[in-house]
């Protein structure tokens, strides 16, 4: 499962609301960026780079992979 820092981005380095956040990043309506800051739903990679070139940040950076140590090599 995939998990985000996307609330703690928006909260620390933004100080923006989730409606002005989504507007911030273009083409991400309110509704679903709440479900990916939730880890509700997972954007596509188009929409996960889009984010990050918003953000200025990797997609590594802000998208981590939980209980990597079970997914096999």
């Amino acid at each position: 499962m995939l998990t985000n820092c996307l609330k703690k981005i928006r909260m620390q380095q933004f100080m923006m609301t989730k409606k002005e956040f989504a507007q911030f990043i273009g083409g991400v309506g309110e509704s679903q960026y709440c479900r990916y800051e939730k880890s509700a739903a997972q954007p596509s990679l188009e929409v996960a780079i889009k984010i990050s070139n918003a953000l200025k940040k990797t997609v590594n950076e802000i998208w981590q992979i939980e209980n990597s140590s079970q997914l096999s090599p």
